[in-house]
């Protein structure tokens, strides 16, 4: 089994009696699903539906933890106490803690968990998205066990598997959810009641306006730089996201999967695929 520790990764703390309540106005998910067993993964949109920020959201004693991309934890930090107001809570970054991502062979086992998503055991937690993805932990270090391998590996183990990266691939204030497969990874519930960007989201998801979508692509050729337009036939049909190695991920119209024709992006040709997580729908 694989260990990395996330460099990319922060955490953020949430106390107080009002932070249930607090965050399940704000946030895609159903707060009431974190328990001390349970971990969630979320994002914050904009009122206008587009992507802001995803977190993963662990209870940890009184308190939440949020493991979220640490470049922009400050900012997440402010755009929380904007919508405090008057809510009973505490938001504190926490830099004494460190995420860490487990994967390989027999990960829940190894771990002491349940083989569920979300299953969590004191800040140990199967990676709510998708159980191929493995564990996580948020906490200070403790006793190796395993193979400690990089960032980097873990980026590629990820890629492989269709999961964009919160910051590199869904894109603040341009990406769509249902575009991102983020209901299909378990960060939208949609029974749940009012939360920012609800009415587009579901508009989106009922009248079924998805054209584009995420795709994990093997590279062949010189991976290009990230944002670099795809073309097909001379048509734009999209745009590289992040790449590690030859590995990467592009947002495309779902029609060009089928078309007749290469994916040239710079000097590369992309050759993207259906993970098998994903419902993929006929824009038709």
């Amino acid at each position: 089994m694989y260990v990395s520790i996330l460099s990319q990764r922060g955490v953020l703390e949430i106390k107080g009696e009002d932070k249930a309540t607090f965050l399940q106005g704000l946030i895609t998910n159903d707060i009431n699903l974190v328990t001390p067993h349970h971990a969630i993964y979320t994002t914050l949109l904009s009122p206008q539906g587009r992507f802001l920020f995803d977190f993963f959201i662990i209870e940890s004693e009184d308190s939440y933890l949020l493991d979220a991309e640490a470049s922009r934890l400050g900012d997440l930090l402010k755009k929380l106490r904007l919508y405090k107001l008057r809510s009973k809570v505490t938001l504190n970054l926490r830099p004494d803690l460190q995420v860490y991502a487990f994967w390989g062979e027999d990960v829940a086992a190894q771990l002491d968990l349940k083989e569920e998503p979300g299953n969590l055991r004191e800040c140990f937690f199967i990676d709510p998205r998708l159980l191929a993805l493995g564990a996580r932990f948020i906490g200070t270090d403790f006793s190796w066990k395993f193979q400690i391998v990089t960032p980097k590996d873990y980026d590629v183990h990820r890629l492989k598997l269709g999961i964009p990266e919160g910051g590199i691939d869904l894109i603040p204030e341009k990406s769509i959810p249902l575009e991102c497969g983020l209901d299909e990874l378990n960060a939208i519930s949609w029974t749940k009641g009012c939360y920012m960007g609800q009415e587009l989201t579901a508009r989106t998801k009922y009248r079924g306006l998805v054209r584009k979508r995420l795709f994990p692509v093997n590279i062949e050729g010189d991976p290009p730089q990230e944002g670099t337009e795809i073309l097909q036939n001379e048509n734009s049909v999209g745009e590289l996201r992040s790449h590690k190695e030859h590995q990467g991920m592009a947002h495309l119209r779902i029609e060009a999967l089928k078309a007749q024709g290469e994916l040239l992006c710079g000097q590369a040709r992309l050759k993207p695929y259906v993970p098998v997580w994903m419902r993929l729908e006929d824009p038709s």
